[in-house]
């Protein structure tokens, strides 16, 4: 189960550090916007420091959650994002849960797997 543990971390931690990197970069092809979603761009687009905040913290977070010792660190702080982005999925693009719904639950995961170093935050 450590392998699994292991390489879905690492996969999770790799999507996020390349959806950050994306943020700055723009070498990913963005599709078609219509309606609602085109809305929803433009009103984000006017935000200017809006991308870039949430490019970095997908960076830091993805490369934290891939490293094992930094783990625990990782998952709360790309949580955030992650809620946003199933809400954004389930509201605009629902196709899209295909891929966030197992992103959270892997996100939940780790968390909930490390839930012992977390609780002096809490108690």
């Amino acid at each position: 189960m450590k392998i699994v543990k292991t390489v879905l971390s690492v996969l999770f931690g790799l999507m996020f550090i390349n959806a950050g990197l994306d943020k700055f970069l723009h070498y990913m092809p963005v599709p078609p916007m219509e309606g609602e979603m085109l809305k929803v761009g433009m009103a984000f687009g006017t935000i200017v420091w809006l991308m870039p905040l949430i490019g970095a913290i997908e960076l830091l977070g993805g490369l934290l959650f891939a490293i094992p010792k930094t783990r625990a660190l990782g998952a709360i702080v790309i949580f955030p994002v992650m809620i946003g982005i199933v809400i954004h999925n389930a509201v605009y693009m629902p196709e899209g849960l295909a891929i966030a719904g197992p992103l959270l639950a892997i996100n939940i995961w780790i968390i909930a797997d490390n839930w012992g170093k977390y609780e002096p935050m809490v108690s």
